[in-house]
């Protein structure tokens, strides 16, 4: 598609949608292109180990933030239509202008990074990863002990702020890794299935400067059932 089609929405994306040229500077349509999807439980559900007060800062406000701000982005440039996932706006990126695709980095990778993240937690519970995924955990990285202190591990070295990793890479291999600011590991052709954040907001009203403790602690609230679905879709 060429980007020219995605400014002037000449036609739609993925059959979405079309607005004529001279509609392409409109203000933002009445109906939000995205919204914040609701958590899955309670603000207080991971407690102890993620108190309520930081899952209400860190949904209503920043993850409504970046959904916000992509909105704003698409309605700067005019666009009024997307793919059919979050998933492909990332991987899709470059069919878009310049100027937003910086936005759907930044904005667009937060809001899909922090509907991975809600997702792939739940209320303490006493399960472990299963099947196919603890197979290749145990393949990839020695046993489910080792995989969790190579995360962790990754998580403590990372810079600044970022996310660290359990992603599919283009070879199709298991690996660990970080992205920075709010970058998707789709962005370099990997599959996130499972991710945790590493900005300060996630975690210092509880654990303060001490990252590492906030990484061990946030194992007791990884809900493995939907972890197992992201391994498959990676698989795909």
């Amino acid at each position: 598609m060429k980007r020219r089609q995605i400014l002037w929405g000449v036609t739609g994306l993925l059959g979405y949608g079309a607005i004529a040229p001279n509609q392409a500077w409109a203000a933002e349509p009445a109906k939000p292109l995205f919204s914040l999807p609701p958590l899955p439980y309670g603000y207080d559900a991971l407690e102890p180990y993620i108190d309520q007060q930081t899952m209400t800062i860190h949904h209503d406000r920043h993850h409504a933030a970046y959904v916000s701000k992509l909105n704003q982005g698409f309605a700067q440039f005019g666009i009024t239509a997307v793919p059919s996932s979050l998933e492909n706006l990332i991987r899709e990126i470059k069919l878009y202008p310049e100027g937003l695709q910086n936005i759907i980095r930044d904005h667009g990778g937060g809001h899909l990074n922090h509907s991975i993240f809600w997702q792939t937690m739940a209320p303490a519970q006493a399960d472990t990863p299963q099947g196919s995924l603890a197979t290749e955990l145990a393949a990839s990285f020695g046993s489910l002990t080792d995989f969790q202190a190579q995360f962790n591990q990754v998580g403590t070295r990372h810079f600044g702020s970022g996310w660290v990793w359990l992603a599919r890479n283009p070879t199709g291999k298991l690996e660990i890794l970080s992205t920075k600011n709010q970058d998707s590991p789709l962005l370099n052709g990997s599959f996130p299935i499972l991710g945790n954040d590493l900005w300060e907001h996630a975690y210092y009203l509880k654990y303060q400067n001490h990252r590492l403790a906030y990484l061990q602690a946030w194992w007791q609230v990884v809900n493995w059932a939907e972890v197992a679905k992201r391994h498959q879709a990676s698989l795909a």
